[in-house]
């Protein structure tokens, strides 16, 4: 009997030091939460305290942009799960081997942990968690450019947080979907949503971390520049960076100095531009985010063209191919092709040019971005598109003139050639 007590006090006194933790994180106080919290794992006998304490090491580490810890507490995580022997606690720690795996842009293993998740035979607290599998699945997706699946994902993403109510999962997917649509060059929607995610933080978000006003108004000033709104991307931006330096989040303080680096390139002040990729670069560089490595090297390009320092922005183009290849982010690769075009366009580089040429409509190809319809590009410039049920997206002109009597894109794929 008097053991069984000492088991109920230890339990009680890890639940009061990972609450205690839990105060002083959500008052800033983030490297006295993570020494309560690494003392409760040091010391803690108690399998369910300890995966609790884990999982509140793996989102700090994972909000500092620390991004190997939050990797290593995640495999810790998954040891401790099995020790527990319950398939909810499972699926929780492989979707948090996933999200670890998403922020190291290990896009594949990501895909694999995800899919683990979903075929996992838990209770309905794992089939809640499916959801976030879903939105960590898409982006994913999203950063090797499989877009049509990325779509997918997200679209499952939101019918998880529309049937469980689940506001925050709604703020997230849709700050996801801004980035899509970003990269499909579909500028309203990439405003819309963010702007819906604003929406939900101002409506639902009073007792939620300030990171989901953050993460919107950032996705709100990608969307603004890419409009040239140019003043209302730069407040967007600003309000954004506030949060992240009150809070210390090292990844969005990576991508609003990106972010300002752009608006400044946009309007042609190439030396203010430079300075902030030079700060977002570092930043990238120390927390592993090779996906925006490749997109401040694309900006620095942009800039040394603008001052026609071509063999400059070729060096920058041969770093950002490198992560781009490592990372098999085809959208990366088509956008360094289509500068290459351009500057070897300029330097009269025939071989170079037809090269570079080639390998751009090898990218669209691939990645199938063009319009079933009508077959003109997608992605080219800002044009308003619109998906269908099987996630395959059309420019909506062509919807609307021609109808949508099935998917001219399934039906091609479900052709299958006969004998000759």
């Amino acid at each position: 009997m008097r053991l069984f007590n000492a088991w109920e006090m230890g339990q009680d006194q890890t639940k009061h030091q990972i609450e205690k933790g839990l105060h002083l994180y959500q008052s800033n106080q983030t490297e006295k939460a993570l020494r309560v919290w690494m003392r409760v794992l040091e010391k803690s006998a108690d399998p369910a305290g300890r995966f609790r304490v884990l999982g509140c090491l793996i989102t700090a580490h994972a909000e500092m942009g620390r991004y190997k810890d939050m990797l290593k507490f995640a495999v810790v995580q998954i040891d401790t799960a099995r020790e527990l022997e319950d398939p909810d606690y499972l699926t929780e720690s492989y979707l948090n081997l996933a999200r670890s795996n998403e922020k190291l842009c290990e896009f594949q293993k990501t895909i694999s942990y995800c899919k683990t998740c979903l075929n996992m035979q838990g209770t309905t607290v794992s089939l809640q968690l499916n959801g976030q599998v879903s939105l960590s699945m898409g982006n994913a997706f999203l950063g090797l450019s499989i877009f049509q699946k990325a779509l997918e994902c997200f679209e499952k993403a939101l019918r998880y947080a529309h049937n469980n109510d689940d506001k925050m999962l709604e703020c997230r997917v849709c700050c996801s979907l801004g980035n899509f649509y970003t990269q499909i060059k579909d500028y309203e929607k990439a405003l819309f949503f963010p702007c819906k995610a604003a929406e939900l933080v101002n409506d639902y978000g009073k007792g939620w971390s300030l990171k989901y006003r953050a993460m919107s108004q950032y996705h709100m000033a990608v969307a603004y520049r890419k409009l040239g709104r140019l003043a209302d991307a730069m407040d967007c931006c600003e309000e954004s960076m506030k949060i992240a330096l009150q809070h210390g989040d090292r990844p969005l303080q990576a991508l609003c100095l990106l972010c300002f680096a752009d608006i400044h390139r946009s309007r042609k002040d190439v030396q203010t531009a430079f300075p902030r990729y030079d700060s977002s670069m570092s930043i990238m560089t120390e927390i592993g985010n090779r996906l925006g490595l490749i997109q401040v090297l694309l900006g620095v390009t942009k800039c040394w063209m603008i001052q026609k320092e071509l063999d400059k922005a070729l060096e920058s183009i041969e770093k950002a191919q490198e992560l781009a290849e490592g990372l098999g982010n085809k959208l990366g690769l088509l956008k360094l092709h289509c500068l290459c075009e351009r500057i070897y366009r300029t330097k009269e580089q025939q071989r170079e040019l037809r090269d570079h040429v080639v390998k751009f409509h090898e990218c669209v190809e691939e990645m199938e971005l063009y319009c079933g319809m009508c077959g003109e590009s997608i992605g080219e410039k800002n044009n308003q598109l619109q998906a269908l049920p099987c996630s395959h997206f059309f420019h909506l002109k062509c919807l609307q003139t021609n109808g949508t009597r099935g998917c001219p894109n399934c039906r091609r794929l479900s052709v299958k050639p006969g004998y000759v």
